[in-house]
């Protein structure tokens, strides 16, 4: 962005975990925005004049004696204001108190249909079509317009109020999330909103997002030297590409053997840092740590925190050996709501590279950025082949997916092996690159089998697939019933499997990984 520009559009953040989905999704029409929490937002709104407001959704209900405390002078302000759920919901509060109807129990989560067929079709709404699927995820709703608002647009055979609006306040509000890949609106609603009525022009292109994370990064480390964990998937592996020119021996790149890692991954990470031009260390002296500390443990977040705590010795060791001050983290926006430290979202799962105190200041460059915005600079260093079309790993690898037994090596080999062989089945039907992560997981449970005509106790396995573009929210991808087949046949072929299971169950309500 040029340091001439202002940034044109403000988010306030209430406590969604889909705020930054909204931050994303502006890049992707070309816009930069900032997101603030609601106490710093009017005095932000004076110096730097946007040209629109998003009030983002939440978990609280506007009645909570600490929901976020909104300057009400902003819908004085002359500035377009567009809320999303619970924003939707405080602007018609603070019009009308009646007009919330609290639900009691339980949330609205999943697709609902939006019907826009009004005689006079919103701004909000122009080149969409009178209906479309969309994702809802709130609590409270909006029972009637407040006096002034006018509906532009329900659900349910008009029954529920899905969307709001005042034009001559310059307000409009939808319940559902437009931010969100499952409303198919092709992002035409926030388009409208940024270009049609906040009239805003385009200030945000892919080509400067890395010359920015090196002049920040050199910037803030300025002559002291950084360390940085490599483990081989799009993240770190992306932005130690990035970095590396920039920073030269400033920069020490190094990857840390858990002993969680896939089959063959070490061989692969070496071949990716030789494609990406990095000199990288790889240490394996901590694997059996790792191991034995982790197997201590059954609980998804003690497993985590365990890991975390091993790996931030190790980081710290490193660290201490090179003389570095600083560790650069490949942390992303999803990395940082799941683990509560996005704004004012609630901790999902807790991260072993979020938050770590090891005496270490700490450079997060991607913590603004999805997924897929990673594989499209990933892209840009000819690494698309071994890094941009590889699936997600999690940090602490295969140990989240043994659940409800201790790890053991053992289980580990087991996991790993059945891992590859799912792999290699879906790349043998095309299916891989289609599938935006597959987790391959042993079910600590035992149950009854049959092999050889003799009685079995063994393990169950669950293949989970699914699509998604930012991973804050996910669909399954139904497997073919012929791949399913050979997926049952080929593990269940391991003298310890007896059962093997497949989850397609979107996110919200499962998150993507197990534990």
């Amino acid at each position: 962005m040029n340091e001439k520009n202002k940034i044109q559009i403000l988010i306030i953040d209430l406590g969604s975990q889909y705020t930054q989905i909204i931050r994303r999704s502006l890049r992707y029409l070309g816009f930069y925005s900032i997101i603030l929490p609601p106490e710093k937002s009017l005095e932000w709104i004076k110096v730097n004049k946007p040209k629109g407001i998003i009030l983002s959704g939440g978990s609280s209900s506007v009645y909570d004696i600490d929901a976020p405390k909104i300057p009400k002078e902003i819908v004085n302000l002359n500035i377009p204001i567009l809320g999303i759920c619970y924003g939707m919901q405080w602007l018609a509060y603070i019009n009308d108190k009646d007009t919330i109807e609290v639900k009691k129990e339980g949330k609205s989560y999943g697709p609902v249909q939006i019907n826009f067929s009004f005689k006079n079709k919103s701004k909000l709404f122009e080149k969409l079509k009178e209906n479309i699927n969309a994702w809802s995820s709130h609590g409270d709703s909006v029972k009637k317009a407040p006096k002034d608002f006018i509906i532009i647009a329900t659900s349910q055979d008009g029954k529920v109020i899905e969307a709001i609006e005042c034009e001559e306040k310059k307000l409009w509000a939808v319940q559902f999330h437009p931010e969100v890949e499952e409303t198919q609106d092709e992002n035409i609603i926030l388009n409208n909103f940024v270009i049609g009525i906040c009239n805003c022009e385009k200030d945000y292109s892919r080509k400067d997002v890395i010359e920015e994370i090196r002049k920040n990064t050199k910037i803030e480390l300025g002559n002291d030297i950084a360390i940085i964990g490599v483990s081989g998937g799009v993240d770190s592996t992306t932005l130690a590409a990035i970095l590396a020119p920039a920073l030269g021996n400033k920069l020490k790149a190094f990857f840390i053997d858990t002993g969680g890692m896939r089959k063959g991954e070490i061989e692969k990470i070496k071949n990716i840092a030789q494609k990406a031009n990095l000199n990288l260390e790889i240490i394996e002296k901590y694997k059996n740590k790792f191991i034995n500390k982790i197997g201590m443990v059954i609980d998804a977040e003690a497993k985590r925190a365990t890991f975390r705590t091993i790996y931030g010795e190790v980081f710290h060791e490193v660290a201490k050996s090179y003389g570095a001050t600083y560790m650069i983290q490949g942390t992303l926006a999803t990395d940082l709501i799941e683990s509560g430290s996005g704004g004012k979202s609630v901790l999902i799962k807790t991260h072993h590279n979020v938050d770590l105190d090891l005496g270490l200041k700490e450079i997060m460059p991607l913590s603004d950025y999805f997924k897929f915005e990673i594989r499209e600079l990933a892209n840009e260093f000819g690494l698309d082949e071994l890094v941009s079309k590889r699936q997600p790993f999690p940090g602490p690898g295969l140990y989240l997916r043994i659940i409800g037994v201790p790890v053991t090596a053992e289980l580990l080999e087991m996991v790993r092996e059945a891992d590859a062989e799912v792999t290699e089945i879906l790349e043998k039907y095309g299916l891989y690159n289609k599938i935006s992560q597959t987790v391959v997981a042993l079910l600590g449970t035992k149950t009854v089998g049959v092999k050889g005509d003799g009685r079995v106790y063994g393990y169950s396995f669950v293949v989970r697939t699914v699509e998604t573009t930012d991973f804050m929210t996910v669909k399954g991808f139904y497997l073919p019933k012929e791949v399913c087949e050979e997926i049952i046949s080929t593990l269940s072929r391991h003298s310890e499997i007896v059962r093997v299971f497949f989850d397609f169950t979107p996110k919200p309500p499962a998150t993507t990984e197990f534990e």
